[in-house]
Parts: C-alpha cells; structure tokens; sequence
C-alpha cells in the first residue's frame, strides 16, 4: 500500500504500508483523537493517524462506547486501532473483533500511565514485566496478518530504563514498528521528553523496523530536531495537534523551506470550529452529544486571542449547535 506522492521517495515502511520520509503521525489520545478530529489532521498533513486506545475488556463484554471507538472512515487511511489490555486470551479476542474494521494497523498501548489502566498490568503497568509484554507482542503478531506496532515509554522509572533490550525483543517478535514517548511511567507527562534513549534505539545496528520518536514535539523546531539531529523515523504527534490541526501542515512547511506558515486566521479557526463540530454530531448521531463532547476543543482552537472568555463561554455552555454557531458568528464579527 503506497501513502505518499508520486515525487517524494518511499523510505519507511510498516509491514506493507509505505511511507514517505520521516512521517508525522497523529497519536492515541483519550477523547480527543475520534474520527472526526483524525480526518480533519489528516487533511492538514498526519501521514498515519491512531484511534483513542481502546480497552480490550470493554471490546469483548461489546460496550457501545468501546465498539464506537472502531469506527474509521476511509479518507484516514492508513490509520491504526489502537488497544490495551493485559491478558493474553483477551488481547488475541480483542484482534479479532478489531479485524473487523479493517484497520492498516493494529497498535498496542504499552505507554499510558494513567493510574485506572496501570492498576490492571496494562499500558505503562506492563513495563514492570518485560517478558509478558514480549509474549503478548509475540502472539498478537502470529494471530493476525494486519501490522502490529507498539507505543511504550523509556521505562518504568528512571532505574529501571531498558528500552534498548525491550526494543530488540519487540522486534524480534514480529512488532513492525515502535512509537516511544520520551518519559518513564514515574513522570506521567511532567519534566521535559528525553530524546536520547530513543536516538540510542533507532542507531542499535540490529533495529531495523520504523523507530518514532512522541513527547515535547509541540514546535516545527523540534520536530526538525528529531529528524536531523536524533536520527528518528517519524515523529507522533499528541497535545500539540489539540485545536491545531494544521500542526502537521506547519511542520511539513517548515521542513520544505525553513518558514513559518502564517499565522492561522480567526476566519480560518472559526470555520474547522464549525466544521469539527459538524463532523461530530453527524459521528455521534445525536445533536446534544456533539456538543457537549465538542466542548474541550474551544479554548484551544482560539488560544492566544485576548478578551475572548466571553465568547468561549458561550461556546461551552450552550446545549444546542445553534448556539455554539451563533457564538462563532460573534466571533467573526468581533475579531474577523
């Protein structure tokens, strides 16, 4: 499967997904990275998009919010679900009913340390027992022909880093590509991402399979310094794509001539606003849904505009699209 221009050489690949040099990729986030926010990153530039991580349990006991997190459009592609879990009977139902929705990828979470999944043994808990989460890797990968690719941390804590063991394992297993947050479980999402731990996997002469580098990219500065400076494959993409979906744009620009894009409209935030918030209730299905779930995107859609509580007020406590779009049309009329 072939994902890049016709003019640009193919230099990465994910099982038999290619990729241009040094992709961005849109990361798993919780209640934020839904269809309709993928497909809006998607065409501002995210060469690989990844679903919320979805718990293997729910998928299996067919929660309705878990089975909705499958749902894909066919403009993301390639896009990749991504699952967490801890159990190996479960992981290897769960591929199965993830199959379903004819992913390009099938990721597993290794990486979050939020408490509610750590206490389970899974996400960032698993990173306590190497061994299990070679063995799930390892069966995953022989249970299904779609891609299997992890996201992980450095480490459970700062004395117990081994990324550069855990990376060759994974690969040896079958894992087709690794995603590597710059912290350890301990700091959670504080301090600042160490890079250099993941620059030691990626130049391991063994390694071979697409090595990412996620934490801190938050400018195209520092994308470029992932790239050119740390040697990485690609660089995954998280907060700093919250209400700025044309992040991905402003890095590739960035790469081609060393300039910024200008900067994004009041006109031009107002209408993926809009459109984001259409895109949701026609996802969701139901008008009250969308917007409440719409909500936490306002204050970052229109981050750094002064006097503008007012207006995000309105935005957030309105029940009804109407509402939210009559405060845009104020917007446009006071800022535009």
């Amino acid at each position: 499967m072939y994902f890049c221009a016709l003019n640009f050489l193919i230099l990465i690949k994910i099982g038999d997904i290619e990729l241009c040099d040094f992709p961005l990729l849109l990361a798993p986030m919780e209640d934020v990275s839904d269809p309709p926010f993928r497909a809006l990153c998607k065409e501002q530039g995210a060469d690989v998009v990844y679903t919320e991580f979805i718990s293997s349990q729910g998928l299996i006991r067919d929660a309705a919010k878990s089975r909705k997190k499958l749902d894909i459009y066919e403009k993301e592609r390639p896009v990749g679900i991504q699952i967490f879990g801890a159990d190996l009977d479960d992981m290897l139902r769960t591929i199965e009913i993830v199959e379903q929705s004819n992913p390009d990828i099938i990721d597993i979470n290794f990486g979050c340390p939020v408490k509610k999944v750590v206490s389970k043994g899974a996400g960032a808990g698993i990173l306590k027992d190497i061994d299990l989460m070679v063995k799930l890797t390892e069966a995953m990968a022989k249970h299904t022909k779609i891609p299997i690719t992890v996201k992980t941390r450095l480490g459970w804590d700062e004395k117990s880093i081994k990324i550069l063991e855990v990376a060759e394992r994974l690969q040896d297993v079958g894992c087709a590509a690794i995603s590597i947050h710059g912290r350890t479980r301990a700091q959670m999402y504080k301090g600042k991402a160490n890079w250099k731990p993941i620059a030691e996997v990626k130049n391991n002469s063994r390694m071979h399979i697409p090595i990412f580098g996620n934490g801190d990219v938050n400018t195209p500065e520092k994308a470029m310094e992932m790239r050119d400076v740390f040697g990485l494959d690609g660089a995954m993409i998280g907060r700093a794509s919250i209400g700025n979906p044309w992040f991905f744009k402003q890095v590739k620009h960035f790469f081609e001539t060393g300039e910024y894009l200008p900067e994004i409209s009041i006109v031009d935030r107002v209408a993926m606003a809009r459109r984001h918030l259409e895109m949701e209730i026609e996802w969701k299905g139901k008008e009250i849904v969308g917007v409440m779930e719409n909500r936490r995107h306002y204050t970052n859609y229109f981050k750094g505009i002064p006097d503008f509580k007012e207006y995000r007020i309105k935005m957030v406590k309105s029940d009804t699209a109407q509402g939210v779009y009559d405060a845009f049309d104020e917007v446009l009329q006071k800022f535009a």
